[in-house]
This record gives C-alpha cells, structure tokens and sequence, in this order.
C-alpha cells in the first residue's frame, strides 16, 4: 500500500495500476450514470498515450455501452456511439456503483464481467472515493486486482 495526494496522486496511482498492460488493449469502465462519467473521462485522459479502447458502461448495462474518445481541444469524452465490452484486457469498477442511490448491486457488475470477459480473464481495477468498496462490502464480493481509494477534503473560503 502506497499512499498518494490529489488529483496526481489519483490519476498516478491508475496509470501505475494499468500500466502492465499492452497499447491498443480494450479497457471498460462501469459507473453510476453522470456520477463516475466525469471521472472515467478523467482516468482516460491519463493513459492517452496507450492507444487503449476505452468503453464506458454505465451502471453494468451492457446494452449501453459507448465509446469514449479524445476530442481535440476539448479531452476525452464519452460519446454516442455504441460500443463492443466483449473481450476486455482490463474493467475499472467505479465505486458511484456502490452508493445506493446511484448504482446497482455488485451481482450485476460480476455478471457483467463474466458476460463480457468471455475465455479472458480481465485485470480488474476499482477506484472510489471515501472507501466505499469496504463500507459496502463490495471488497469482500469482487474479486479485485487493485484497488484506488481516494480520500476528498474540501475547504469552502
């Protein structure tokens, strides 16, 4: 375990976390709808030289998977284009999934692995905020290969 500060620290920790893995591979992303959606743009932004796939599902919904791309002079967006999960090098499971009001139950997102993954075995990759895997409970039911916790303090002046 390693400990990291801010935004560096958050992005560094997923590069290193993602960085064993070849150029041009297939990453899927799953999150709760607008709650994760900016964060997934943000962590692709940061691998952008890895020529990656980028695949974003939201809330473990297969049937709605959709690209993400570099749009210039803008960053990395999710776009309205639809996209293939199947056969992913590695999923990034977005902790907005485990808060109740925004996400669904960790069966859905494991049967969304297993669904996609096909004969792979993807590299599985969590990132949440205020250690929401471990309060839900979610740590104890995915089978994660990484986790990114990332702790927030905010100061209103």
């Amino acid at each position: 375990m390693e400990k990291k500060t801010g935004i560096v620290g958050l992005t560094g920790s997923f590069r290193e976390s993602i960085n064993d893995i070849e150029s041009n591979s297939k990453v899927v992303f799953t999150g709760s709808v607008a709650v994760c959606t900016p964060f997934i743009e943000l962590l692709s932004y940061t691998v952008r030289d890895k020529n990656f796939d980028l695949i974003y599902v939201p809330t473990a919904d297969i049937e709605n998977a959709r690209q993400i791309k570099m749009i210039p002079n803008i960053g990395f967006s999710v776009v309205d284009e639809k996209a293939d999960p199947d056969n992913p090098d590695v999923v990034v499971v977005l902790g907005g999934l485990a808060m109740p009001k925004f996400g669904c139950a960790p069966e859905e997102v494991i049967n969304m692995i297993r669904e996609i993954s096909g004969e792979r075995k993807p590299k599985i990759i969590g990132v949440c905020f205020m250690n929401i895997f471990e309060r839900a409970g979610w740590d104890k039911v995915i089978n994660f290969d990484a986790v990114i916790d990332t702790t927030l303090e905010t100061v209103f002046k």
